[in-house]
C-alpha cells in the first residue's frame, strides 16, 4: 500500500485515537495528523510513540480559519492529503423545552458545521489530486433519535444528508464520501453512566455488549482503502444490532 497522508479530528478522544492507531498499524509509510483543539497527554503520547509518522495539529473544527491553516501546514510538509476523518464532536443533552439556545448552537457548530468546514477545506486539494477519502463520524442517534438529544440527533442526521449530497458532487473526481453511525461504545461518554443507566443501555443492545473504538476504527480504515473505491454516499451503522 502506498504512502497516504491522513487527518483525524478529535484525536484526543478514545475513538479518534483508535482511528489514528488503525491507520498507523495499516502501513509503515502512512503519516497521520492528529487534529486537536488543545494538546492533551493522550494525543501527545500517541504522536511521540510514532515519531516521524504522526504529529499533533492545532485545530478548532468550528473555525474555518483554523481549517485553512491546518490544511496549509499539511500541504507544506507532505504536499498532499489523502484521507479526512471528521471525528470531532460532542453532545449536550437536554429536553428541547428547556434547552438553552446556546447549547443548540454549540452542538450544531461542533458536529455539523465542523464537517462542512472540514470538507470545504480539503476539497480543493483532493480535487486537484483526483483522489481522496472523506469519512464522517455520525451516530446511531441520527437514525434512531432518542429523547433529550434534539440538538445532537439533528446535527448527526445533517451529517448523513451532507455525506450523501457531497458524495454525488465529487463521485467523478476520484473522491468518496461516507459516514459511519456508531452506537454505544466503550468511550469517555459511557464511563459517565451510572450502574442503572449502563445496565439499561446494555439491555437495548441485541449483542448484549458495547462496541469498542477499535471496531469502529476498522470500518473507517476499510472505507478509506483502495478496495472500497466503489462505496460512496453510504452510512454504515455499527451498533450491535440495535437498529
Amino acid at each position: 500500500m502506498s504512502t497516504r497522508v491522513i487527518l483525524v479530528t478529535g484525536a484526543n478522544g478514545s475513538l479518534g485515537r483508535a482511528i489514528a492507531e488503525a491507520f498507523l498499524a495499516e502501513a509503515p509509510a502512512n503519516f497521520v495528523w492528529l487534529g486537536v483543539h488543545t494538546r492533551r497527554a493522550s494525543a501527545v503520547e500517541l504522536a511521540c510513540r510514532h515519531a516521524n509518522r504522526a504529529a499533533c495539529l492545532p485545530l478548532d473544527v468550528t473555525q474555518p480559519a483554523d481549517w485553512k491553516t491546518a490544511v496549509a501546514e499539511i500541504l507544506a510538509r507532505d504536499g498532499r492529503l489523502d484521507v479526512l476523518v471528521n471525528n470531532a464532536g460532542f453532545h449536550e443533552d437536554s429536553l428541547l423545552a428547556t434547552m438553552p439556545a446556546e447549547s443548540w448552537q454549540r452542538v450544531l457548530d461542533a458536529n455539523l458545521n465542523a464537517v462542512f468546514h472540514g470538507c470545504q477545506a480539503v476539497l480543493p486539494t483532493m480535487i486537484g489530486q483526483r483522489h481522496g477519502r472523506i469519512i464522517n463520524i455520525a451516530s446511531l442517534s441520527a437514525l434512531l433519535a432518542p429523547p433529550g438529544q434534539t440538538n445532537y440527533a439533528a446535527a448527526k442526521a445533517g451529517i448523513l444528508a451532507l455525506t450523501q449530497s457531497l458524495a454525488k458532487e465529487v463521485a467523478r473526481l476520484g473522491i468518496t464520501v461516507n459516514a459511519v453511525c456508531p452506537g454505544y461504545l466503550e468511550t469517555e461518554a459511557l464511563a459517565g453512566l451510572g450502574d442503572a443507566e449502563r445496565k439499561a443501555a446494555l439491555a437495548r443492545v441485541p449483542m448484549r455488549r458495547f462496541g469498542t473504538p477499535a471496531e469502529v476504527a476498522a470500518a473507517v480504515r476499510f472505507l478509506a482503502c483502495s478496495e472500497a473505491s466503489y462505496i460512496t454516499g453510504s452510512r454504515l451503522k455499527i451498533d450491535g444490532g440495535i437498529f
